[in-house]
């Protein structure tokens, strides 16, 4: 890599708009993904892989100009997974749609928040930690094999990242299409009775995307995840429906176990999961605190120039008058929602309560979901688990508030209202989870901290713009689980946050919500601390992420399988990598880009099949064959799901052999 100096390209126009550019791409693979199956994916490594390939046809590119791309690119992203709580006012009958202002406004206001607070929290999380941040250490590795004076051999490396990406993307945008035209099933699943009153059962969904996840969070995350399984389908459920029997399908009997208690056991785990985590972080907060605060002394004196230039963070004097020019308008976006509602009356109490509610529950959540994107990488970073203690926290304190004041016909307003707070926080915390592994990108290759934070703000508002029209097409063509209003396919997005989210706020708020289950999911979450404490302790080398746990205990199997399968893949594809000679170090890196090609083109063929299916009018536009078919078209799947992975890494592998003989 070259030596940094003061006049290197670096935040340029050029990176940008190119940031922006691939930022309405992985926005919308990343919305429909988070949609369908409750997880998003750090959009770093590919968009370094596209810059890259673009700004080298241009003069006088720099690793650190390809590095804002990417800073650029993965805000917008990250900050799709507002979709965990968002479509929540539409399942709950409070919006029909998404009103564009108001979702760009709690996008951009929020993420700007988000972004603020990583300042500070930069030098607690990155400078000073010895957090991994998997996916921030690839980027970085990705941008110095493209670096422009790293010579011949990488710069072949870099072309055949690039033709990984798009090989995969390919791959899996081909499969996924072949599964609309129904020769392919969507998901296998086996449901029995191990006993005449207990049912369980065991499902897999037919993503190549998940597969990818997988390969990218890493064998520690993913054989946590099957510790999640057995707790949630191999314990939790049939020990559940012996308590409660039901007659009927096992499949209806384990289903509705599931969704109704088991799901919030995992809730409960991970909010002790993310509470520990929170623990942890206070010390090492303060003194990062008190290094950013030293450094803001030091340029207020004339003397930052002594400071290197890759420790040179936007001034402290800068990040607080940014937070308070965000505090009026948020204001007024929540006044604009209660306006009109039974809440009116009582708008200004709401209103006050809203914005001190965001300012300090979005700090600590912006803690929590930093570290735990530098320990497990933002794809698995359980942010939505951390919606779960947010919308938790703000249905009591917004409840205390209301319910004294409004009767019953006010408390539909009360949980949307609830949901529209909890979704600012939401994004504050989304793109703290990203923006750290940003910056440790950025700390690796010796970039400006102050300009990847102006790129991030860049990147929100970039990100705000594209995904209130990309929801509403999604919700337009697919609808989600539980809303009320009908979409045109027939099969409606599971979107499994915003379901467990909207009904946890409901719950508080109309009194029905069952916290003995939260009580157990508490007691499983502080075993499972415990366990990863003693783990950790007495190996020095294993762990066992107890939030992996938890999030697969309430997430579908049809979700963690696919995952699991590819983080044993990935394993044993890395270690097969690493002990291949020469092209083993390029083969591991490759695999990270074949893993994001994976990802990517199964979701952006879903966005299209989106639109068609709105053009068309049709709930399934593609299909080719009907329900006879199903029998077949489950063992294919299971055939495919292993076949095309296997040829997409292999052809990729003997690619790497020929660049590095």
């Amino acid at each position: 890599m070259a030596v940094r100096d003061f006049s290197a390209r670096e935040l340029t126009l050029r990176g940008i708009v190119l940031g922006v550019l691939i930022t309405t791409v992985f926005t919308a693979a990343n919305i429909y993904l988070g949609l369908r199956v409750g997880l998003t994916f750090a959009s770093s490594i590919p968009a370094a892989v596209i810059s890259m390939a673009v700004l080298k046809a241009l003069r006088g590119a720099t690793i650190w100009e390809n590095n804002i791309v990417q800073t650029v690119a993965s805000a917008a992203g990250t900050l799709s997974s507002i979709i965990f709580v968002l479509p929540g006012l539409v399942m709950v009958g409070w919006w029909s749609g998404f009103p564009f202002w108001a979702s760009f406004a709690t996008c951009a206001i929020g993420g700007t928040l988000g972004v603020m607070y990583t300042v500070p929290l930069r030098r607690a999380m990155v400078t000073n930690s010895s957090l991994p941040y998997p996916e921030g250490v690839a980027a970085a590795a990705v941008l110095r094999v493209g670096a422009t004076d790293a010579g011949e051999a990488a710069g072949r490396e870099a072309r055949l990242g690039v033709t990984a990406l798009i090989w995969a993307s390919l791959a899996s945008a081909g499969t996924a299409a072949v599964v609309a035209t129904k020769f392919l099933a969507d998901e296998v699943d086996w449901f029995f009775r191990p006993t005449a009153t207990t049912a369980s059962g065991i499902g897999g969904a037919m993503s190549l995307a998940l597969f990818g996840v997988g390969h990218l969070v890493g064998l520690a995350v993913g054989l946590s995840m099957l510790l999640g399984v057995v707790i949630a389908w191999g314990i939790a459920t049939p020990w559940l429906t012996a308590l409660h029997p039901m007659a009927g399908a096992a499949a209806d009997a384990a289903q509705a176990v599931w969704g109704h208690d088991v799901r919030l056991i995992g809730a409960g785990a991970i909010g002790t999961a993310s509470l520990w985590t929170l623990a942890q972080l206070v010390l090492p907060v303060w003194r990062g605190l008190a290094s950013a605060m030293q450094a803001s002394r030091l340029t207020a004196s004339g003397q930052g120039g002594a400071l290197p230039l890759q420790e040179r963070d936007l001034p402290l004097p800068v990040v607080g008058v940014v937070m308070l020019a965000c505090l009026p308008p948020l204001a007024l976006l929540l006044g604009l929602f209660l306006r009109g509602t039974p809440l009116a009356g009582i708008w200004l109490p709401l209103v006050a309560a809203g914005v001190v509610y965001v300012v300090l529950a979005g700090f600590l959540v912006a803690a929590v979901c930093g570290a735990m994107a530098g320990l497990i990488g933002s794809s698995n970073s359980p942010i939505s688990g951390l919606c779960i203690l947010s919308v938790l926290g703000a249905a009591l304190l917004l409840n205390l508030l209301a319910r004294a004041h409004v009767g019953a016909g006010g408390a539909p307003a009360l949980v949307a209202f609830t949901l529209f707070v909890t979704a600012v926080v939401e994004c504050v915390a989304t793109i703290a989870n990203d923006n750290l592994q940003d910056l440790k990108t950025g700390q690796l290759v010796e970039a400006t901290p102050w300009k990847q934070q102006v790129a991030l703000v860049i990147g929100v508002f970039a990100g705000a713009l594209v995904i209130p029209p990309i929801l509403d097409l999604m919700n337009h063509a697919f609808g989600f689980a539980g809303a009320h209003n009908h979409a045109i396919s027939a099969t409606p997005l599971p979107a499994p946050q915003a379901v467990l989210i909207s009904t946890l706020a409901k719950g508080v708020i109309e009194g029905n919500l069952d916290w003995s289950m939260l009580g157990i999911g508490v007691l499983v979450g502080g075993g499972l601390v415990l366990f990863d404490e003693v783990l950790r302790r007495g190996t020095r080398r294993m762990s066992c992420p107890p939030l992996g746990v938890a999030l697969a205990i309430y997430l579908p199997s049809a979700v963690t399988t696919p995952l699991i399968a590819g983080a044993v893949f990935g394993f044993f594809y890395d270690r097969a990598a690493l002990r291949s000679g020469p092209a083993g170090a390029m083969r591991k890196r490759l695999g990270v880009l074949v893993a994001s090609g994976l990802i990517v083109g199964e979701s952006l063929f879903q966005v299209l099949l989106a639109g068609l299916i709105v053009v068309t009018n049709r709930g399934a536009p593609l299909a080719l064959v009907g329900a006879g078919f199903a029998e077949w078209s489950g063992w294919l799947a299971l055939l495919a799901f292993f076949a095309v992975p296997f040829v997409t890494y292999w052809g990729i592998w003997r690619q790497a052999g020929r660049v590095a003989g």
